[in-house]
This record gives structure tokens, C-alpha cells and sequence, in this order.
């Protein structure tokens, strides 16, 4: 994985500045809504539970503080739809020109957006593609790619034979239905003599952990486990796995294989020691670095078009707007001390 360039490549139809500022509607003093010439940003944050959006949340303060950007009081909705709705109220009330969030329920989020486009603010969305309601830019990684990564690396370490526990995350999120539906139909074509036991966990810990025991109970010859968030999920099964006796070195017998999402500091320590196998990096540092980068541009009037940018990724075209589609690399023993890879610099 190479470093990326900070810009924004011209595409075919490169960056195109709309005639004029945004016309968000400013319910804020002017002092708020334009500091220092640049207008306001409102960013919420999805959840504090998480070790990977814990560390987005500290690329995003760098990234607005290296950048001088003008945001409002940064908020967290702590995985709450309700909360959210209510911070971005607060958002258009002190002046916001653009908002960044992170929406956890897909759903549920489309009277908030059509609400903030009526008002013509763009929105952002990080790490989650809202099913409707107009979006400005979608700031995300491939999630089908995770899952159908994941049910590649365990196919081959599981020999094509065996069972696999999934911990699911919540189908009401794109990402829970991205990540499982990709598991599913790579497992099903690719590697038929695998049973996948799937464990819905709406995203918590504390349920996968219960529900990965009952699972160890009733399947003691259980041969891997697919985490679809490390953030949540990695500490309560190591912990548990540990408890049962069942944690054994990569390559010992009666390791069980562990694939995980998310590509935190922690995952990265857990596959030096043979905890786990491997996980898919999701780029915590380019999703706050790209957001931040789309959220001023949306509020200054620019404009995106599909195509490839000069970071590595492709912008999409979506039924609601457009998605920039984040490179998201497997990490393995291999290549775990890349220092290009943000789990190995975040908080140094």
C-alpha cells in the first residue's frame, strides 16, 4: 500500500467550481458560519465503543486542526439515529455550510438528509452509504470486497472443509449487508464443504461474545471465525477464546483461523503473536482525510464527476450521489509492519 497524494485528481471531468458560494442556508451568526473566510463544518461522530472509530475520531481532529478548517463542536451520536437527527438539527440551527457523518443505521437516516438538502448543505457520509436521501459524497471502502477477502483467506486456511463462525454485523447497516451477503456467495461458489454458522450482533461486543460461545459449545471442532469489526469484536473473542483454552498460535494444532475488518493497532498486535490470521485495513486515516477534504469543497460549491482519482480509488456514481471508493488492503504476517498502513502510526 503506497502513500496517497492529499489531492484530488482531475478526472476526466476534473473538479468543476460552481458559479458562487453554497447557498446553505446560515441560521448561525456570521462569525460562526464563515471564520476566518472559511465556512463552518458540522461533523459528527458515530460511536466512542470502537477502537477503529476512536481512531478515526483522532485523524479527524488532526485533520481539521492541520488544515485550520472552521467546525462547529464536534458531536457523537453514539450509534443512536435519534441523536444524530438531533445533532444535525444543532448543525443547521448554528450555521453549517456542510456536515460529516457516519450514519450506523442506513435506513433510518433519509428524512435527515432530504431535510439538509432541502436546505441545500451537503452532506458526507463516511464509511456508510445511506439507502436514500441525497448525499454529496460518500467517503467508503469496497465492503463487498471485505467480506469475499475474508471467505478467500479462510477457505484456503480451513483447506476448503470445515465450519466458520461469522460475526455479523447489523443488517440494518450497508456494511452488515455488504460484508455478509459478499461472505455468503464466496463461501457458497468457492468453498461449498464450509459451513458458515452466522451470528447476527447488531455491532456489539457483549453479544457476539455470548453468542460465540453458545456457537464453541455446540461445534467443538469449530475452524474459523470471521469478525466483520476487530474495533467491537477482536477484544471479547480473544478473551473468550482465551478463557476456553482454544487461543493457539497460527500454526500450532488446534488453531482456530481468524480473519477480521477494521485494521486497528490491536489486530495488528494480535497477528505478531498468532492470535489472529489476518484483517482488511480499512482506511480509518483517509476516511477522516477525504471527508474532511469533501466537506469543504461541498461547502465552497465544487463539484465531482465518476472516474479515477490520484489516490488510488475511483469515484462512483449512486442512485443518490456518489461514493469515492477507498482502497482497503488483507494484512497478514506478511506485511503487518508496513508503515504505510495507518494501524501502525496512529498515536505516534
Amino acid at each position: 500500500m503506497k502513500p496517497r497524494s492529499s489531492g484530488i485528481a482531475a478526472t476526466a471531468a476534473a473538479v468543476v467550481v460552481l458559479a458562487g458560494a453554497a447557498t446553505a442556508c446560515n441560521r448561525g451568526s456570521d462569525s460562526t458560519s464563515t471564520a476566518g473566510g472559511k465556512p463552518a463544518i458540522g461533523i459528527d461522530l458515530p460511536r466512542a465503543d470502537s477502537d477503529f472509530w476512536n481512531s478515526y475520531a483522532q485523524f479527524v481532529k488532526q485533520g481539521a486542526s492541520a488544515q485550520g478548517l472552521n467546525t462547529l463542536p464536534v458531536s457523537n451520536s453514539q450509534n443512536d439515529v435519534t441523536k444524530l437527527v438531533a445533532n444535525v438539527q444543532v448543525f443547521q440551527n448554528t450555521g453549517a455550510k456542510a456536515v460529516v457523518m457516519a450514519p450506523q443505521d442506513t435506513g433510518a437516516i433519509a428524512s435527515a438528509l432530504d431535510q439538509l438538502s432541502g436546505r441545500k448543505i451537503p452532506v458526507v457520509s463516511v464509511d456508510t452509504r445511506p439507502d436514500k436521501g441525497n448525499v454529496y459524497m460518500v467517503v467508503r471502502a469496497d465492503n463487498r470486497a471485505y467480506g469475499t477477502k475474508a471467505c478467500e483467506f479462510l477457505g484456503k486456511q480451513l483447506g476448503g472443509k470445515g465450519k466458520v463462525a461469522e460475526l455479523q454485523g447489523a443488517l440494518s447497516s450497508v456494511n452488515g449487508r455488504d460484508r455478509s451477503e459478499a461472505f455468503a456467495v464466496c463461501m457458497k461458489e468457492r468453498f461449498p464443504d464450509i459451513q458458515v454458522i452466522e451470528l447476527a450482533t447488531e455491532w456489539k461486543g457483549d453479544v457476539a461474545s455470548a453468542k460465540l460461545q453458545s456457537t464453541l459449545a455446540a461445534n467443538a471442532d469449530l475452524g474459523g471465525i470471521y469478525l466483520q469489526a476487530g474495533g467491537v469484536f477482536l477484544q471479547p473473542t480473544i478473551a473468550l477464546l482465551q478463557q476456553k483454552g482454544l487461543l493457539k498460535p497460527a500454526g500450532q494444532p488446534g488453531h482456530i483461523a481468524i480473519v477480521s475488518n477494521d485494521g486497528i493497532p490491536q489486530e495488528f498486535d494480535a497477528i505478531r503473536k498468532g492470535d489472529i490470521d489476518a484483517t482488511v485495513s480499512q482506511p480509518a486515516d483517509l476516511y477522516a482525510k477525504y471527508a474532511l477534504f469533501y466537506a469543504q469543497a461541498g461547502a465552497e460549491g465544487k463539484t465531482f464527476q465518476p472516474g479515477p482519482t490520484d489516490h488510488q480509488s475511483t469515484i462512483i456514481q449512486l442512485p443518490n450521489g456518489l461514493e469515492d471508493q477507498l482502497p482497503a488492503p488483507l494484512v497478514t504476517k506478511d506485511n503487518v509492519d508496513d508503515k504505510s498502513l495507518w494501524g501502525n502510526s496512529v498515536g505516534k
